[in-house]
């Protein structure tokens, strides 16, 4: 375990933003900062983003405007001791994002949360590469051996190492839509800041991938929201984290979903007590914002092959190792 070193870069996600070099291409907001219109692109969702938290966090607010929200891209770059070439000694894990708060009334700063978008080039790795190679020509879908060990034990020492602890005060929360192959049942629980608590019909390949991260999940659709929004999280969620902190979560991740999937939520009738998610639902409102779905698809193939190529393979036998020793922490956890 002790060849790897993490280290984390920091970039603001304002209406400048330029991705860095290294970034995924098809993360939501390096899609968002491309093409003729990118400024205005980050502008209005900088915008769509505000004024949710906003009207999420409506007690003291009678204007609306009190806060705002500073968004910036964490990068995590994994550094590999011992490696063969310069080039194969860093690799770029992860990319997500992290809030504060900004108070105009009392011009606090706030920390928020760190997490809510999750990038990463092995995940692609997995789903883009190893589960279609393992499908391919085969009579009926199923999931390869170990699919997600490696990089749900990447994901767990970045978590509990010494960097991250130096950086963040608390666990990340990570923030997805919901599955569209999957039903939901809404539920008496209710949260004041994330809403109305939904149960799925059964688990799905992403809750089990994300498990192997160590994250668990739950499902709530907060008030004026169309469709619930996936929380992975690690501990308890509607205790360790303010109203503030996840509020600031909800109104990032909710404006990205409305631009990348309206037809969920930008959709003109909102989620009732039986909810079955529809991609193809006609009764939805685009946004002014230019996304390319189609692009960000395709992508995902290539950064997959990536990092095969500069990560998998370079480091194979130590990947291995990885992968054994963890094996043999759960064997001795039984």
């Amino acid at each position: 375990m002790s060849n790897f070193k993490f280290s984390i870069h920091s970039i603001g996600f304002d209406e400048n933003y330029q991705p860095a070099n290294n970034t995924r291409i098809t993360t939501n907001f390096a899609n968002l900062a491309r093409g003729e219109r990118r400024q205005q692109n980050l502008r209005n969702t900088l915008a769509m983003i505000n004024q949710r938290f906003n009207s999420l966090v409506f007690w003291d607010n009678p204007d609306s405007n009190r806060y705002s929200l500073q968004l910036d891209i964490i990068s995590v770059t994994i550094q590999i001791e011992g490696a063969s070439t310069n080039h194969d000694q860093q690799f770029p894990a992860i990319e997500v994002l992290k809030t504060t708060i900004l108070d105009h009334k009392t011009n606090q700063r706030i920390e928020g949360i760190v997490g809510n978008n999750f990038s990463s080039y092995v995940r692609d790795y997995d789903f883009s590469v190893v589960l279609l190679e393992h499908n391919k020509n085969q009579p009926a879908f199923s999931i390869p051996e170990q699919f997600g060990d490696l990089h749900g034990k990447l994901f767990q020492l970045f978590v509990n190492s010494e960097t991250y602890q130096q950086h963040f005060h608390k666990k990340p929360v990570i923030c997805l839509s919901v599955s569209d192959n999957k039903t939901y049942q809404r539920t008496s629980n209710q949260h004041p800041v994330l809403g109305v608590e939904y149960q799925p019909n059964e688990t799905s390949l992403t809750e089990q991938y994300f498990k192997k991260m160590g994250l668990e999940v739950r499902y709530f659709m907060p008030a004026g929201s169309a469709a619930p929004l996936a929380f992975y999280f690690f501990g308890d969620l509607l205790n360790d984290y303010s109203n503030l902190e996840l509020a600031s979560t909800i109104s990032t991740m909710e404006s990205f979903q409305k631009i990348y999937r309206p037809e969920i939520y930008n959709a003109y009738n909102a989620a009732g007590e039986r909810y079955q998610p529809n991609l193809k639902n006609p009764d939805h409102a685009l946004t002014d914002i230019v996304y390319d779905r189609a692009e960000r698809s395709r992508l995902a193939v290539e950064q997959g092959k990536f990092a095969q190529e500069h990560f998998i393979k370079p480091h194979q036998a130590l990947l291995s190792r990885v992968l054994e020793q963890g094996s043999a922490l759960k064997t001795a956890q039984r």
